[in-house]
C-alpha cells in the first residue's frame, strides 16, 4: 500500500502533469469505487468542465482541488494514476478516466479495485469522512511529544498496532512503522502505556526522520509502486528491517526476524530492539 512518502511523490508528479488542465468528461467503469456522491452519473456530471487547480495530500489521501469541488482519493493497495496520450490503449484494470481538453486523459488503474473516491464541496473536505477522523501527520506541528505520549498512555495496545492507526498519527503504514521502531530501538510488541516519555520522543523523531528520507528518495518500491510517470521509488535500498528477514542487521549483524503483530508481518532486530520483560 502506498504510504505517505509514496503519495507525496505521486502528488508532486501529478501536479506537474495535470495542474491547470480541464476535464471534458469522465468515464467510470467500476461504480463501487465512487463513495460520494453515491451515484457515479452525478460524479461524472459534477466534474465536467472542472479544472485541476491544485493537488494536495493528507496522510495517504490525495486531494484534487477543482474550481468547486475536492476529490479525495485513497489508492489503497494497488491504485495508480497515469497520464495517457490520445493514441495509448486503456489498461484492462483502468476503472476511471478523466478526459482532458487537448486529448490527454488521466487514468485511475487499480488491480484489486480497493481504491475509493469522494467528491466533496470545497471547504467541507475536513469536516466529514474520510478525512475528519484522521490524526496529525508526523510533519505537522500538532504531532508534539506531549500529544503523542498522552495518547500512548491511554492505550494498552502494542505500539506497532497503534502506529498503524490513522486516528493516532496519519501516513504511517507497515513499511515505515517497522523502520521507525527500529530506528527508535523500540520492540513492536511493547505496550503503549509502558513506553516512557523518552521512548515516545524517540519514536516521534524516528518517524519524522524516516518519512523525510523516504520522501527525498521518492518512496519505496517493494512490488508494484511507481509514481505517476512510471518511476520507482528508491528508499528500499536503505531499509534497515522491512523485508530483511533472515538477513544480518546493518547495525549489529544479528539476524532480522519476522513476526506477526496484530495480523501484520513485522520485521525486528532482536538485539537493537530488545523486548521488555512484560511484553508478550
Amino acid at each position: 500500500m502506498p504510504e505517505l512518502p509514496e503519495v507525496e511523490t505521486i502528488k508532486e508528479t501529478l501536479t506537474l502533469l495535470v495542474q491547470g488542465k480541464t476535464i471534458e468528461k469522465v468515464d467510470v467503469f467500476w461504480a463501487n469505487m465512487i463513495k460520494q456522491p453515491d451515484d457515479a452519473e452525478i460524479f461524472k456530471h459534477l466534474l465536467e468542465g472542472q479544472t485541476f487547480q491544485e493537488i494536495n495530500r493528507k496522510g495517504k489521501f490525495l486531494l484534487f482541488y477543482f474550481d468547486d469541488y475536492v476529490l479525495v482519493s485513497h489508492l489503497r493497495m494497488e491504485g495508480k494514476y497515469r497520464l495517457h496520450q490520445p493514441d495509448e490503449e486503456m489498461d484492462k484494470h483502468t476503472h476511471v478516466i478523466f478526459h482532458l481538453e487537448g486529448g490527454e486523459s488521466l487514468h485511475y488503474n487499480d488491480v484489486r479495485k480497493f481504491g475509493t473516491m469522494h467528491l466533496l464541496a470545497k471547504g467541507t473536505e475536513f469536516t466529514q469522512a474520510p478525512l475528519l477522523a484522521l490524526g496529525p501527520e508526523p510533519f505537522e506541528e500538532d504531532f508534539t511529544t506531549e500529544y503523542f505520549y498522552q495518547k500512548l498512555q491511554k492505550s494498552s495496545r502494542f505500539i506497532k498496532t497503534a502506529l498503524l492507526d490513522q486516528h493516532l498519527v496519519t501516513g504511517l503504514g507497515n513499511i515505515y512503522v517497522d523502520e521507525t521502531l527500529f530506528r527508535s530501538g523500540v520492540h513492536p510488541l511493547t505496550l503503549c502505556n509502558e513506553l516512557t516519555k523518552t521512548e515516545a520522543e524517540a519514536i516521534r523523531h524516528a518517524a519524522i526522520e524516516t518519512l523525510q528520507e523516504a520522501v527525498e528518495a521518492g518512496g519505496t518500491t517493494i512490488r508494484s509502486y511507481v509514481d505517476s510517470q512510471g518511476n520507482m521509488g528508491m528508499f528500499q535500498q536503505v531499509l534497515f528491517v522491512y523485508g530483511q528477514d533472515k538477513q544480518p542487521c546493518k547495525t549489529c549483524g544479528e539476524e532480522i526476524i519476522k513476526i506477526k503483530v496484530g495480523g501484520r508481518g513485522t520485521h525486528v532486530c532482536p538485539y537493537c530492539q530488545p523486548q521488555k520483560v512484560n511484553d508478550v
